[in-house]
C-alpha cells in the first residue's frame, strides 16, 4: 500500500483521472429517483484519494476551472445580452433578486451561527447547489491578504461542507420549486388549470393547434399516398392540392410525385389523377391523421428514395423573421415545404407555439428538401451547419484576454480590488459567445466540445479540489459540527419560497412563469423536469432560459461577494 500511496504522488495525474472516473460512475448510480450527481460524488471520491496526501499543482486546478467559466459564459452570452431590453428586464430583475435572498440569507444565518468565511462559502455553494462556488469563492479568499496558514485552513473547509449541504441543495430545490411551489401558489390543480388558459392564449392564430404541441421537439414526417379521394375525379394540379389541403386547416407539402409510373419533382401546374401517389411532408401526427383527404398509404421505395435537409439557422436581428411569431413566419412564401422542427433559446428548448416570437439569437432547426431550406435559411439568418472543429484561435485567445483583462487590479482605500482571473474568463466568454452567436461565421464550438469544457472543466477542477482537501476534509466537518446539515436545508428553503412569493405577489408572474423563474434563477435543472412532469406542460422552459443565464452569472459572482462580506 505504501507503494502505491508514493507512486500516485510522484504521478499526480493517475489520482485526477482515476478520481473524475470513479465520480462519474458513482455519481451516475440511482436508487429510485435519487443519485449523488458528477459533481457531488466526484468530491467524494476525490476526498477519499486525498487521504493520500497527494500533492497536485495549483496550476492544474485552475487550468479546468477556467475553461469550465469559459464555457458557461459561451454559452449563455447570447442570451444574457439579448435579455437586457424589453419583457426579459422584468425577469432578470427578477433573477437579481432572487440571488441576493439567497446571499442574504445564508450570511445571516452563518453570522448568527458565528461560521467563519470558509463554512459559509461552503454552505452557500452546497445550499445553492452551484459548485463554482467553491472555484471562485477560493479564488477570493487567496486575495484577501489573510495569512497563508489561515487561507489553506479556510480554503479547505468550503468542498468539506459544500458536501454536506449539497445533497438536500439539489433534491431540496427541486421539491420546493415543483412540489411545494404550486401549493404557494394556490394549489396545483388551479396552477395546471391556470396554465392551460396560458396555452390556449398562446395557442391563438390561423395555425391547427398542434398534437402535443408542448413537446418541443416535433417530428417531421415523409409519407406516401395514392390519390383516390372524390376530389381526384378531375385532375388536379400539385397547387390547386395544398390550396384543398390548407382549406381544411392542414399545412401539408406535396414533395415528390409518380404519375404514369414516371417520378416527377412537384411543379404548380403538374395534373395528378386517381391512382396517381405523392409524397407529403408536414407534422407526423397531422400527416397520418389526415390521410383521408387523399387517399390510403402506399409503400413506394424508389419514389421515397431522395433526401431531405435539416439545418439549424440563428435567427438575425435583421432578417426578415426577426420578430415574426411562428404563425406569421408560417404564412411567408419562403417557408414553402420548410418546417420548424426544433427551437433552442439559450441552449434551452422552448415549446413551439403559434405566437411565440423569433428573437435574434434563437436557432430554429429547419427541416424540408434542400432546395427549400436554402431559400428559407437566409430570410431567417445565418445557417450554421453542424461541425466537429473548434476554433481554437478563438477559444485561446479568448481565455488568454479574458485572464489577462481579470488579472488587473485597482486600489481601493488601499485594498487591491479586481476580477480576479475567474471573472475576466466568464466575461470574456460572455462577450466572445454573444460575438459568434451575431455572427457565426467564427468562434465555432461544436455543442460535445461545449460539454466537454463545461463537465470535465469542472469535475476536474473538483476532483484536484477534493484530493487536495482530503487531509483536512475530516477535520472541517468536526468543526463545523452535525448541525451544519440541517442549516444547508435553511439556507436552501427560505430564498426558494420567499422568490415564489416575490415572483406571484410583486412581479405578478404567471404560476407556470413564476416556478420557470425560480427553477432558472437557482440554475436548478432538475426542478424544470420536475415542474413540467406536475403541470404537463413545457411553458416553464419559456421563463427558465433568461433566468438560467443571469442566474448563472449572478451565482458565480456570489463567490466573490460571499468572501467579501462573511
Amino acid at each position: 500500500m505504501s507503494w502505491l500511496i508514493e507512486y500516485f504522488r510522484s504521478n499526480p495525474v493517475i489520482p485526477i483521472f482515476l478520481t473524475l472516473g470513479l465520480g462519474f460512475w458513482l455519481g451516475n448510480l440511482k436508487y429510485k429517483s435519487f443519485s449523488l450527481g458528477p459533481v457531488t460524488a466526484t468530491l467524494i471520491v476525490g476526498v477519499i484519494i486525498g487521504q493520500m496526501d497527494i500533492t497536485i499543482p495549483e496550476p492544474v486546478k485552475s487550468l479546468f476551472f477556467l475553461l469550465f467559466l469559459f464555457s458557461i459564459g459561451y454559452s449563455v452570452g447570447p442570451h444574457f445580452f439579448r435579455s437586457l431590453k424589453g419583457d426579459g428586464l422584468k425577469q432578470i430583475l427578477f433573477a437579481v433578486i432572487e440571488c441576493c435572498l439567497c446571499i442574504s440569507v445564508t450570511l445571516i444565518i452563518c453570522k448568527l451561527i458565528g461560521y467563519n468565511k470558509g463554512i459559509t462559502l461552503g454552505v452557500f455553494a452546497g445550499s445553492q447547489a452551484f459548485s463554482a462556488v467553491i472555484g471562485v469563492g477560493s479564488d477570493t479568499l487567496a486575495s484577501l491578504g489573510l495569512p497563508p496558514e489561515e487561507t489553506e485552513k479556510l480554503t479547505h473547509m468550503i468542498p468539506a461542507c459544500y458536501a454536506v449541504c449539497y445533497i438536500f441543495g439539489t433534491i431540496g430545490s427541486a421539491w420546493i420549486i415543483a412540489n411545494l411551489g404550486p401549493r404557494l401558489l394556490g394549489g396545483l390543480e388551479k396552477v395546471k388549470k391556470q396554465t392551460a388558459e396560458l396555452e390556449a392564449e398562446l395557442d391563438n392564430g390561423d395555425l391547427v393547434p398542434e398534437p402535443g404541441s408542448f413537446i418541443a421537439n416535433r417530428s417531421v414526417a415523409f409519407r406516401e399516398y395514392r390519390a383516390e379521394t372524390e376530389f381526384f375525379n378531375e385532375p388536379r394540379t400539385v397547387e390547386e392540392i395544398e390550396k384543398y389541403l390548407k382549406k381544411q386547416g392542414i399545412f401539408h407539402y406535396v414533395l415528390r410525385l409518380r404519375i404514369r409510373g414516371e417520378i416527377y419533382d412537384p411543379e404548380p401546374d403538374l395534373k395528378v389523377r386517381k391512382g396517381d401517389t405523392l409524397v407529403i411532408t408536414g407534422r407526423k401526427q397531422t400527416v397520418v391523421n389526415d390521410s383521408g383527404w387523399i387517399g390510403p398509404e402506399v409503400i413506394d421505395d424508389e419514389l421515397m428514395d431522395f433526401t431531405a435537409d435539416k439545418l439549424q439557422v440563428t435567427v438575425s436581428k435583421r432578417a426578415t423573421a426577426s420578430g415574426l411569431s411562428l404563425a406569421q413566419l408560417r404564412k411567408m412564401p419562403f417557408m414553402k415545404g420548410v418546417f420548424v422542427q426544433k427551437i433552442l433559446r439559450n441552449e434551452v428548448r422552448i415549446p413551439i407555439k403559434k405566437q411565440i416570437v423569433l428573437e435574434p439569437g434563437d436557432v430554429v432547426t429547419l427541416v424540408g428538401l434542400p432546395q427549400d431550406v436554402s431559400t428559407a435559411a437566409p430570410e431567417i439568418g445565418y445557417s450554421d451547419r453542424e461541425s466537429d472543429t473548434t476554433d481554437m484561435v478563438f477559444l485561446g485567445l479568448g481565455i488568454a484576454v479574458g485572464c489577462f483583462f481579470g488579472g488587473l487590479s485597482i486600489h481601493l482605500g488601499g485594498v487591491p480590488v479586481s476580477l480576479s482571473t475567474s471573472g475576466g474568463t466568464l466575461i470574456a466568454g460572455l462577450v466572445l459567445g454573444w460575438l459568434r452567436n451575431k455572427h457565426p461565421t467564427f468562434g465555432g464550438i461544436p455543442s460535445p466540445v461545449v460539454w466537454i469544457l463545461d463537465k470535465m472543466g469542472l469535475n476536474m477542477f473538483i476532483a484536484v479540489v477534493g484530493i487536495s482537501a482530503g487531509p483536512s476534509f475530516i477535520m472541517g466537518l468536526q468543526e463545523a459540527g452535525i448541525q451544519l446539515f440541517f442549516i444547508g436545508i435553511l439556507c436552501t428553503s427560505i430564498p426558494l419560497i420567499l422568490a415564489i412569493l416575490v415572483g406571484d405577489k410583486i412581479f405578478r408572474f404567471a404560476p407556470a412563469v413564476t416556478l420557470g423563474c425560480v427553477a432558472g434563477s437557482r440554475n436548478a435543472v432538475a426542478a424544470l423536469g420536475a415542474i413540467q412532469d406536475n403541470l404537463d406542460s413545457t411553458l416553464p422552459a419559456m421563463s427558465y432560459t433568461v433566468t438560467y443565464a443571469i442566474g448563472s452569472l449572478c451565482f458565480v459572482l456570489s463567490g466573490m461577494i460571499v468572501a467579501l462580506l462573511a
